[in-house]
C-alpha cells in the first residue's frame, strides 16, 4: 500500500480520520535504500559554520578543524568510477599509508551527527559518490543487495558517512570489518561516529575478544576524534515530559492532518512484522505520531525494533505525543545496564525531545 496518502480534511482546525502505522506494510525496492543514502532531513541544512561548539570543550572546536581539513582533502579522491576500475582490476592499488577515515567518539547529543553531517556536505563531489546512513541501514543494504553488489555499488564513492556505529553481534562484526576492508582498497573514505571507541566495538555484546582480529582491523582505518560535552537536548530543559491522557492524544490526532493513532503494545507487535529497513517509509508523510497505553518495552528484541523506529523518527522530526508511562520508563533497569545500554540511552533521549515538540498538539 502507499505509505504517502494524506490523511483527509482541510487543516489542523478540522478532524482528521488518523492514519495508523500498524496499518502500513511498505514494500522498499533495493534501489531506494541506495538513493536515500543522504543525511535525513534533519540535517539537510546543517554546515560545520551551523556548529557552535562549546566554548568550555575545546575538542568540538578541534573536530570542526580536522573535519574541514578532512573534507578539502577529499576533493583530490578518485572521480567517475575511478574506483570500480580498481576493484575490478587484477593488480589493485596499494591501501593509502595510515588511516583512511574518522572516527567520531561522544557522548548523546553533542553534535556528532550534525559534524558527520557536514562532512557529507562539505566533501567536494556529486551526491551520488556519497553515501550517508546508520550502521543498521549499511548492514541492510547489504541485506538488499548481497555482499558482492554492495562493494560494488559503493567502491566507486569518494567517502561513506556511517552514524551509530555499533556491533551487536559477531555475525555484523566479520560483515562490516570485511566490507570496510573492500572499501578502502577501492580508494572510498570512511567517516562514523559511535559512543564506543573503535577498538571497544562489540563489548557487552558477545565474546568480542574471540573477534579481536576483525574489530582491530576495524580500527585501523579510522583515526578516533573524541567529543566531548553533555547532551545538547538536556541543556537547561526539563526531563521526559509527563504523558497526557488517553482522550488528549485521540483528540490531538484526530485534529492534526496527517497523524497517526496507534494504540502502543499493538504497534510493537506491528514492528516485528516489519522489516527495520522499512521504518522510515514506515513513517513516510506523516506529520505526528500518536501513541496510546505506552508501557514497559517487553524484552530485547523488541527494545531493539523500537530504537530504529525512534532514530527513523527523530531523523524526520515526527513529534510524539504519547499516553501511560513517560519515555524515560520505557527500558527495564537490566536493560540500561546490559550491552545494548547506550542504544537505549538514545533513544529516551530522542524520543523526550519529540515528546517536547509534540505538546503544542494538545496546547493548541
Amino acid at each position: 500500500m502507499s505509505t504517502s496518502t494524506a490523511a483527509s480534511g482541510t487543516g489542523p482546525s478540522a478532524d482528521a480520520t488518523p492514519l495508523s502505522l500498524c496499518a502500513r506494510e511498505p514494500h522498499v525496492p533495493a534501489d531506494r535504500l541506495v538513493a536515500e543514502m543522504v543525511p535525513p532531513p534533519r540535517f539537510d541544512s546543517v554546515r560545520f559554520s551551523t556548529y557552535i561548539p562549546d566554548p568550555n570543550q575545546p575538542s568540538q572546536s578541534e573536530a570542526v578543524r580536522v573535519l574541514d581539513g578532512f573534507a578539502t582533502g577529499l576533493g583530490g579522491a578518485h572521480a567517475d568510477g575511478a574506483g570500480r576500475r580498481r576493484w575490478f582490476s587484477r593488480k589493485p592499488e596499494a591501501r593509502p599509508a595510515g588511516p583512511r577515515g574518522v572516527y567520531l567518539d561522544g557522548g548523546y547529543g553533542v553534535g556528532k551527527t550534525h559534524l558527520l553531517a557536514s562532512l557529507w556536505h562539505a566533501t567536494p563531489a556529486e551526491p551520488a559518490l556519497k553515501a550517508f546512513g546508520t550502521f543498521v541501514e549499511l548492514t541492510n543494504l547489504v541485506g538488499a543487495l548481497g555482499f558482492q553488489q554492495t562493494v560494488k555499488t559503493l567502491s566507486g564513492h569518494r567517502l561513506l558517512c556511517i552514524d551509530e556505529f555499533e556491533l551487536d553481534d559477531p555475525g555484523d562484526t566479520v560483515l562490516v570489518s570485511t566490507l570496510l576492508g573492500k572499501l578502502v582498497e577501492a580508494g572510498v573514505a570512511l567517516a562514523a561516529t559511535s559512543n564506543t571507541l573503535p577498538g571497544k566495538l562489540g563489548e557487552g555484546r558477545f565474546a568480542s575478544a574471540d573477534f579481536l582480529r576483525e574489530i582491530q582491523g576495524l580500527s585501523a582505518h579510522f583515526r578516533a576524534l573524541r567529543i566531548d560535552g553533555e547532551d545538547y537536548r538536556h541543556r537547561g530543559l526539563p526531563e521526559a515530559p509527563p504523558p497526557f491522557s488517553d482522550e488528549q492524544v485521540t483528540e490531538a490526532a484526530y485534529a492534526t492532518e496527517g497523524a497517526a493513532l496507534d494504540d502502543f503494545p499493538r504497534l510493537l507487535a506491528h514492528l516485528a512484522r516489519v522489516h527495520p529497513s522499512r521504518y522510515g517509509a514506515l513513517t513516510d508523510g506523516l506529520k505526528a505520531v500518536c501513541l496510546t497505553d505506552v508501557g514497559p518495552v517487553p524484552d530485547q528484541s523488541t527494545a531493539l525494533r523500537l530504537v530504529v523506529l525512534a532514530d527513523r523518527l527523530y531523523d524526520r522530526e515526527v513529534p510524539v505525543l504519547a499516553s501511560g508511562l513517560p519515555f524515560d520508563q520505557l527500558f527495564s533497569e537490566e536493560m540500561l545496564k546490559g550491552g545494548y545500554r547506550k542504544k537505549y540511552f538514545r533513544a529516551i533521549s530522542r524520543l523526550t525531545a519529540l515528546a517536547r515538540d509534540a505538546k503544542g498538539l494538545v496546547e493548541n
